[in-house]
């Protein structure tokens, strides 16, 4: 690190879902350099600009070797990989000189207990976070709730609405708000909180302000019943066009974890969102953290704008919720 700045970013998953935000983000502000670590044998495309290194995740060496000189490390692993692959990298990431890591524990409110603890999410946020204070780095969590236009685009299952099959199931009255954030947004936290120096040599936000803890993000504090509306503003139809039940939150969730406990992954994925419109406001995260956006110059977005590239991706695609 020179200057009191992040100067070396590495990324596990630079072309997922999350991970393909923040390397375009950051791209734009040329400010690091960037490094995408692959798996051996990976025939995944990155972006002009970014280096690549191919490692053996089954050996520790391999990924120390690639992440040697960086300053920052970035996780971003899909829910199905192996569970030694991320306690693996945050070792690798210490013994390489790494200190700053920020773990594969997207959007979850890591401060609250409770909700860690009854959110199906919950315990891998946390086992991420222990991941890091294990190996003896310190971590910074991107507390950014869902993402909006994936979340939207991707069923039922998620924020109950169906686009294309004009269903929407709201969650008892709809009208719980929560925070959630475009991927959009959520590559320009990043970005932008890489751009910070890393201790304060005045009244300015630093990089150590969120150490070991979570900076909170976000694009919307919304409803379903808004985002339906919103879906309405973009097709240009009405709740009569459509079929809309209700359900309550803690019924949804208990038969979620049934579904969940009989091997049905999307009932894993169901109690997951449907836990954060609980009637507490567990997924209002604005009402208990102060949001990071003002600090880190983050822009105020349209949440039509976001509505439409959902709607348009699950009209075009069949948009459905990816592991």
């Amino acid at each position: 690190m020179v200057n009191n700045r992040i100067n070396k970013v590495a990324i596990v998953g630079a072309t997922g879902h999350i991970g393909s935000h923040i390397v375009a983000e950051l791209l734009k502000n040329a400010r690091h350099e960037i490094t995408a670590i692959s798996r051996q044998g990976s025939k995944a495309k990155f972006p002009s600009g970014v280096k690549v290194a191919q490692v053996d995740y089954s050996k520790e060496e391999s990924i120390i070797e690639a992440l040697c000189g960086h300053d920052f490390l970035i996780i971003s692993l899909s829910t199905s990989a192996a569970p030694e692959t991320h306690p693996t990298i945050c070792k690798a990431a210490v013994k390489a000189g790494i200190h700053w890591i920020m773990p594969n524990a997207y959007g979850m409110d890591i401060n609250n207990v409770k909700f860690m603890e009854e959110n199906v999410y919950g315990p891998v946020a946390k086992k991420a976070i222990e991941d890091v204070k294990a190996a003896g780095g310190s971590f910074i969590n991107l507390a950014c709730s869902f993402w909006y236009e994936w979340s939207l685009g991707a069923g039922l299952d998620c924020y109950g609405i169906d686009v294309a099959a004009k269903k929407a199931i709201l969650f008892d009255d709809g009208t719980q708000k929560i925070n959630t954030s475009t991927l959009t947004q959520c590559g320009r936290a990043v970005s932008a909180l890489l751009n910070l120096p890393i201790t304060k040599d005045n009244d300015k936000p630093a990089l150590e302000d969120w150490k070991d803890n979570a900076f909170y993000v976000s694009s919307f504090l919304v409803s379903q019943r808004d985002m339906l509306d919103s879906v309405h503003r973009v097709l240009g139809d009405s709740d009569e066009e459509w079929e809309i039940t209700s359900e309550p939150v803690e019924e949804r969730v208990k038969t979620a974890l049934q579904d969940m406990y009989k091997g049905n992954y999307m009932g894993w994925v169901r109690a997951m969102y449907t836990r954060f419109f609980h009637q507490n406001g567990d997924g209002n995260f604005e009402s208990r953290h102060e949001l990071a956006n003002e600090r880190l110059g983050l822009p105020k977005e349209d949440l039509d704008a976001a509505t439409k590239w959902a709607v348009e991706k699950q009209l075009r695609d069949g948009f459905v919720y990816e592991r």
